[in-house]
């Protein structure tokens, strides 16, 4: 057992941290396209599938190290630590950037919120400036409990997928 760990700790930290440098490459090329602000669908798309392959990946590779056997709850903690390391690179990355490389990053987001808000009639001032400034107060924790608890469910997911289709159990004797 012990001598299992380190090896899949070890894997979980190269691949979250390969799953990590890789949003954040994605990232860096949003915004150097200017194309940094919107919810488009192909960003989830693309982020899904790049979870997806470093998760499949660092299963595979812990399958392989492990004499070809593989168990289900091996291949779930493999993958959800994978997807974990990965979220928080991306929760340290993601707050670099809207403090510092893009400072005005918080006040971009509720303008564009306050532009939606403004097209509904049913929204008053007073409701458009509460959401405003809750926005700005809990842009960070938001943002990071959405970062933290969208990539384990999504890494939970990809590695119970990954995990049912590749596992081999070893037989016992």
């Amino acid at each position: 057992m012990e001598n299992q760990q380190k090896p899949r700790k070890n894997l979980m930290w190269t691949y979250g941290l390969i799953l990590g440098f890789v949003g954040i490459l994605q990232s860096v090329a949003y915004y150097a396209m200017n194309n940094t602000y919107g919810n488009q669908w192909y960003k989830t798309v693309i982020s899904l599938v790049i979870m997806a392959v470093v998760i499949f990946l660092g299963i595979k590779e812990y399958k392989k190290n492990n004499n070809g056997f593989l168990s289900l709850g091996q291949g779930l903690k493999t993958g959800i630590g994978i997807a974990l390391v990965g979220a928080i690179i991306s929760v340290i990355y993601t707050v670099l950037f809207a403090k510092f490389i893009e400072p005005n990053f918080v006040e971009n987001i509720v303008e564009m919120q306050r532009q939606q808000f403004l097209e509904n009639p049913k929204m008053t001032d007073e409701m458009i400036d509460t959401m405003s400034e809750n926005t700005r107060k809990y842009f960070y924790p938001v943002t990071i409990g959405v970062i933290l608890i969208s990539s384990l469910f999504f890494g939970f997911v990809i590695s119970l997928i990954t995990s049912l289709i590749m596992q081999k159990k070893e037989e016992q004797y």
